[in-house]
This record gives C-alpha cells, structure tokens and sequence, in this order.
C-alpha cells in the first residue's frame, strides 16, 4: 500500500521539491509549452470549444485551435501536475526521494518474456523484466540510479539522450569503464529536460537483445491542452532461430516484433473513455527497422521527439508518424470517434510474426488446393485469420462457443490455456468476437469507450459480453458467432 501511495504522488512531490529552482519560471532556458492561439474559458474547456469530442469531425477552420482537436484540452483539470503514465504490460517505479535526489535502484539481469501465449524468449533485461521497468520523474529534479551488474558478463548504462555531465554518459573506455559482473556504479546528474527517453547498455549485442529502461521526464508544469492519459508503448524486433529461445543477436532479419514486451494479439488493449485528450509515447528500440506507426479512426497531432516537446506552431497532423531506431516521437489527440481501434506499424512484414504461417506460392501446405491456379497465391496470412484451439471445435470457452474450423491445413493451433491468456485480460472484455485473429505482430487495440462502458469495463467485476463496444455485424445482418451456436 505505501508503494502505491508513493507512486500516485510522487509527480505532485516532484513538482514542490522544485518550486523553489523553478522560481524565475525556467530551467535552462526552457518554458513549458503554452499555445499561443489557445483562449478557452471554462465552458470551451468541457465542451472541447465546438470541437466534436463525442463524435468524429474536423472542429474549426485549418489554424484554429480546435482544428483537428489541435489545442482541445482534456478533462483533466490543468492546473494538476502531469498525468502519470501508464504502460500496458510493464512495470513503472516512481523512484523515493533520498538526500535530495530521486532514487532508483536498477539491476542488469537474465530475463524471460511470454512473447505470445506459450512462446517465451530468453534474453537480458533489467530487475528481471524485459523491457525494463518505466521509471519517472519530474523536470529540474536530480536523479540517482543506483546499477548493480548482476550479468555473466560486462555492461554500461547509457541515458540516451539526455545533456549530463560526461562521466555520467555510460559509454565503455570513453567515459567510464565497464561495470563488471557483481560490480555497481552510480549514474547522478539533474534533469533539465523533459520527454520520452530511455536507458540502454552501450554495448551493441547486449541492445540486441532487448535491453532498454523507459525514462520520462514529466515537465515542471503540465503541458497545455491538459491530457487525460499518457501511454508508452517501446516497439522491437528480434530473430529466434527454430527450438531456440535466445534471439539472434546477428541476424539482419526477424520473425518477432513487439510493443512493450509482448507480440499481437497479447498486447494488452490502451482503453479510454470518449471524449478524452490522449498522449501516445512511442519510443523505438529495433535493432533494424523504422516503424511507422499508424492508427486508425483519429488524426493525431505529433507533438514531441526524442529532443523533447515541439512548440505548437509546428506540430504536424497526421494518422502515421515514422519512429526510426533510437528515436521517439509522442503524439496527442482526442478520442472522439468510439469503438475498438487497431494501432499498428504499417511496414507490411511488421504486421505478422511467428503465429501466422509463411505466404506466397512457396507455401504447399494443402495439395489440392485451387487457388494455386492463381500465380502468387497464397498472400492471406492463415496462421491466424484461420486460427483454432486443439480439440476445441464447437465446445465452450467463457461462456462462449468455438465455430468449427473443419479440414483446414492452414489452421493455427492453440490450447484452451493460451486462448485464455489472449481473451481473459480484463481490457479486451467486449471487444468483436474473435478480434485477436485481426491483431497480429506490432499491433495493438486503442478502445475509446462511452463513459458508462469504461467504467463498469475498467472499476467493476461485471460481465461484458462480445460485441458489446463493435458490433459483431455493422449492417446488424447475421448473428454473432457465439449467439448462433447458443441459438
């Protein structure tokens, strides 16, 4: 309990220890940003200022404040300290304050992550987690990280990003030496910036691997328009060679990519309510590729970078933003349009991974099959818009019937234990009847949910049943599956 109290206020703490050095109202020169253009009383602030926050719609002319939901505030009252971020499927740690300076305490480890329902990768990560835990803390405070090396071998950390005293920038021979097996370092400087960082090993093969630490830096006064959540989502991607469970550190190439941890459909759902201001930190840590990450039913604005917060004059719309290696890009919108939305790097091959079966005609599985009359055929990726559970075929699972999959070759196999791993998570109750078959590789769910559907989905036990936040079918035609088998 004393653990959760100091996380909830550790942001309000952080913003009162500074006060004092934030008296003259700047930190190196840098001022929060405050939109020029934004002149909303209190009615503007709960309506959105004619911006359609209920429903999807542009809002004013182009260059308007509420253009797009440009400069729309959330809910959130602005003058509370920024939102803490939430982070689907990892852990955070808000650090205590000791001898005036906020204090981690990180461990490079072993780690072993479920990437997809019984598939499990071996690698390196930080107090056993992989990714490492989110750790936060406020504009203008000082920082202790406390690193013990508990690895078979040597490492660094580096505060990627981040302007701090030279000897504090983790970088074997250049700054500092190796921190060997069984040995701690203590990283401390202050942090005048503010944004999406992270921490990572300066050594290469051991980034590969998927170490990284998310490091956010809340700004000393909240960023106007207020939002009402902020997400951090860490894309990856890594090659696991067949009866391996450590990824290939080598390889040019991958067969798995994930957003915090874990690949689609076992990313766990970002749920909001209607209506509200949303963040998005994207921060990208693939050995290789770009992403970019695309979501649909909304224009978001891309509001800051690895570089920190961008003055509004020159954010820019879109419904895409390129995250290459290394960098971060945070983009803010409001969620006006409901229902279940896919998030999702649109590199083609990004959109599969080791659940779905190979496509193209090098694929005969299925002899007889006659769409190989067709030159190209297959392109479907079957391993999961074809996916069954091992002797599940029409049987019941949570209330609910399988439709059989009859003699499918294709067909993915899964048990009734993985099933439930997928679909027993809490923020995916309502979603569309076998939806997980549509989320494959780095994909996840954006659910912008009526207020009375976010509460009894997010602060109540109630049953939710299927279709309940899309509908099973738009022209409201057919049945939904597990309706027609209990008809």
């Amino acid at each position: 309990m004393r653990k959760n109290e100091e996380r909830r206020n550790f942001l309000a703490q952080g913003a009162a220890a500074t006060a004092g050095l934030f008296a003259a109202g700047a930190v190196s020169g840098q001022e929060p940003t405050a939109p020029s253009q934004m002149k909303m009383n209190h009615a503007d602030h709960e309506s959105g200022g004619g911006f359609p926050r209920m429903k999807a719609g542009l809002g004013g002319p182009i260059g308007s404040p509420t253009d797009r939901g440009k400069l729309v505030p959330g809910y959130r009252d602005p003058n509370l300290p920024a939102v803490e971020v939430i982070a689907p499927d990892l852990q955070k740690m808000s650090g205590k304050m000791v001898r005036g300076a906020r204090e981690f305490h990180l461990r490079a480890t072993p780690a072993r992550r479920e990437l997809l329902p019984g598939i499990w990768m071996d690698a390196y990560g930080y107090n056993d987690l992989f990714p490492g835990p989110v750790l936060e803390m406020t504009q203008g405070e000082r920082v202790r990280i406390v690193f013990r090396n508990d690895l078979p071998e040597e490492t660094t950390l580096h505060p990627h990003g981040l302007e701090l005293p030279v000897s504090m920038d983790g970088i074997p021979a250049v700054t500092q030496d190796y921190v060997k097996p069984g040995e701690t370092f203590v990283y401390e400087f202050d942090v005048h910036q503010e944004g999406s960082y992270f921490l990572h090993p300066h050594v290469a093969m051991q980034e590969a691997v998927g170490m990284v630490v998310p490091f956010i830096i809340h700004p000393k006064v909240a960023h106007t328009p207020a939002v009402d959540r902020d997400f951090v989502l860490v894309a990856q991607q890594f090659s696991i060679l067949p009866n391996a469970t450590v990824p290939n550190s080598n390889a040019m190439d991958w067969n798995f990519l994930t957003l915090n941890g874990r690949s689609g459909p076992y990313t766990t759902p970002l749920v909001c309510k209607l209506g509200e201001r949303v963040r998005i930190r994207f921060i990208n840590f693939s050995t290789l590729h770009q992403h970019p990450m695309h979501l649909h039913g909304h224009t978001f604005w891309i509001t800051g970078t690895e570089g920190g917060r961008i003055p509004d004059s020159a954010w820019i719309p879109s419904n895409n933003v390129v995250v290459g290696v290394a960098q971060s890009r945070d983009v803010e919108f409001i969620a006006n349009n409901p229902g279940d939305w896919v998030l999702h790097c649109h590199m083609f091959h990004h959109m599969m991974n080791h659940m779905t079966s190979q496509v193209g005609p090098i694929i005969r599985q299925k002899e007889n099959d006659p769409g190989f009359q067709v030159p190209g055929y297959p392109q479907i990726m079957k391993g999961m818009s074809s996916m069954k559970m091992e002797g599940m075929d029409g049987m019941k699972m949570d209330g609910m019937k399988t439709m059989p999959e009859g003699d499918n070759e294709y067909a993915m196999k899964m048990t009734m234990e993985d099933m439930k791993k997928i679909t027993s998570r809490r923020e995916t109750h309502g979603m569309r009847d076998g939806w997980y078959k549509g989320v494959k590789g780095l994909f996840s769910v954006l659910r912008v949910l009526p207020p009375e559907l976010y509460d009894k989905l997010m602060n109540t036990g109630e049953p939710i049943p299927p279709n309940t936040s899309t509908p099973w079918d738009p022209h409201g035609k057919n049945m939904p599956m597990h309706e027609m088998h209990q008809s």
